[in-house]
């Protein structure tokens, strides 16, 4: 193992959608009811008391917190929405929603001819920053915690976020080193029952505590918002976190590994620019219309500079106070994944590729009995992408005593 540390329809439609969701929230809630009975020991030791239940009523542009707290200061209308200040702010300084669309955009050649699903992106993307709708500060308090865990979700993969906070978020201590766990969310996208979603992931964030939540729709193209959006909270509140781990819900993590990793880049001093993960290099944006990441040449007309799969990657806490620093200043991408690469060549830095972080699977053909090999898992670092019942089954798999795995013996 040594060798990886280095239309609309009518009818009945829409009724039959409202009762499945009503369904679905009634299962939701009573997962969360049992879960919430489970996690009564634990509140016995979280560090900072609960709120009642009115601290989480949804309010637009209104900050709630573990502790039940509102911050109201508003930001006049003529500030620079790019920058606020080069200094950094001491409680998440963006409270008012005011998002109006670059009307110049829509005069230029360019954009005339853009494919219509890339305009409202193109029109709003000079709006960086967003008001909090669920925040906890106190996850980085009193330098606690050496490793977070950030986790990218949206309010109905609840499953997934329960399978990762039973596996690899739990929150514990690996040789010495806290690990803490958080889920980024945007709010719910329209078409959808905004108000009962909102109200459900307040009442899991009640329990868990573990969630940081935006006032943007949580859209693909808006994953890029999520990402400077946290960077920016990390800045404020997490001065003595050491390292980053940033993910998909769908991955498995494996923590001992993961540590290991970081205790060798110390040990070697190569820790402070560390940007680790599946890199991906010589990439250009991709052409066809029909795929998820297709990018028409008026956005982006050029190779993408090195990154690394979005699915799972490793990071210095001094790394991510530089890149948003420089995130500040480019402009944003629709890829989140690209858009960190393009802030790292903007600091001159190349993310290293290490083959324990798989984030296209063990192997890229899917049917592969090894990507269901729970030695490869044991050994590896970061695999790409499980179930909620997968990854479940595969974590007590590994670490599971009776799993016995071939070594290599010298003779």
């Amino acid at each position: 193992m040594d060798h990886f540390f280095r239309r609309k329809r009518v009818g009945l439609l829409k009724p039959l959608l409202s009762l499945s969701l009503v369904f679905a929230s009634f299962l939701m809630i009573h997962k969360l009811k049992v879960a919430e009975k489970d996690a009564v020991g634990l509140k016995h030791v979280r560090d900072t008391p609960w709120c009642s239940p009115e601290c989480f009523t949804y309010k637009k542009r209104i900050v709630k917190n573990s502790l039940g707290s509102s911050d109201l200061p508003v930001l006049s209308n003529t500030v620079d929405p790019q920058r606020v200040s080069n200094k950094t702010p001491t409680s998440w300084d963006a409270q008012v929603l005011n998002c109006s669309e670059d009307a110049s955009v829509r005069t230029q050649d360019w954009f005339k001819r853009l494919d219509p699903r890339f305009h409202q992106f193109v029109l709003h993307r000079h709006c960086r920053y967003f008001p909090m709708l669920i925040d906890h500060p106190e996850k980085c308090a009193r330098g606690e915690a050496h490793i977070l865990m950030v986790v990218k979700s949206v309010i109905e993969q609840h499953d997934r976020r329960e399978a990762v906070r039973k596996s690899w978020g739990k929150e514990h201590t690996v040789d010495g080193k806290k690990i803490k766990t958080l889920f980024l969310l945007g709010s719910p996208t329209t078409g959808k029952d905004t108000k009962n979603l909102q109200k459900l992931i307040e009442y899991e964030d009640r329990i868990y505590g573990d969630i940081l939540q935006w006032d943007f729709m949580d859209t693909f193209f808006n994953l890029t918002l999520k990402e400077v959006n946290f960077l920016k909270w990390f800045d404020i509140y997490c001065s003595d976190v050491q390292f980053i781990f940033k993910g998909d819900d769908d991955v498995f993590v494996n923590t001992q590994n993961l540590v290991k990793l970081i205790d060798f880049k110390v040990e070697d001093r190569k820790e402070a620019n560390l940007f680790v993960g599946d890199t991906i290099s010589k990439a250009n944006p991709i052409r066809n219309r029909q795929s998820k990441y297709y990018i028409p040449r008026e956005l982006y007309d050029k190779p993408y500079p090195p990154y690394v799969g979005g699915g799972g990657f490793l990071m210095s806490s001094k790394l991510a106070r530089r890149l948003f620093v420089v995130s500040e200043d480019l402009e944003l991408y629709p890829i989140d994944d690209v858009f960190l690469g393009m802030c790292l060549q903007k600091l001159e830095l190349v993310p290293e590729m290490h083959p324990g972080f798989r984030t296209f699977g063990i192997t890229r053909r899917k049917v592969s009995s090894m990507n269901s090999e729970p030695c490869f898992y044991k050994n590896l670092i970061v695999v790409h992408k499980l179930s909620p019942q997968e990854l479940l089954r595969m974590w007590n798999v590994v670490h599971s005593e009776g799993l016995v795995c071939s070594r290599k013996v010298s003779i």
